[in-house]
């Protein structure tokens, strides 16, 4: 499945920061029934991601605090794309293995 959408980039603290973006509740919901049978720990979903010039492959994760997926995004590609917390950004996602 693809899915293409805008979100903005948060930090999360807790013992390290950690930047995140969440899905839509929509494709969220898609994903999660769709990939039920096969998802791998804690829920994750391996995903091809694309942010301006940048891909890579990751897995999204549910976040039962925001009642949808969240996206890791790594620092190379904060710096790859001068993204920081609070940047909107267009999203490319694909799932892998579905």
């Amino acid at each position: 499945m693809i899915y293409e959408f805008e979100s903005l980039i948060y930090l999360w603290k807790s013992e390290s920061a950690w930047h995140f973006l969440k899905l839509n509740q929509q494709d969220s919901d898609e994903i999660k029934e769709i990939t039920a049978p096969l998802r791998r720990g804690f829920g994750s979903v391996r995903v091809d991601v694309t942010i301006g010039k940048t891909s890579w492959r990751t897995s999204i994760f549910p976040d039962s605090s925001v009642g949808a997926y969240i996206l890791p995004v790594k620092a190379a590609v904060r710096k790859a794309e001068a993204l920081s917390a609070g940047s909107k950004v267009t999203v490319h996602l694909e799932t892998v293995d579905f």
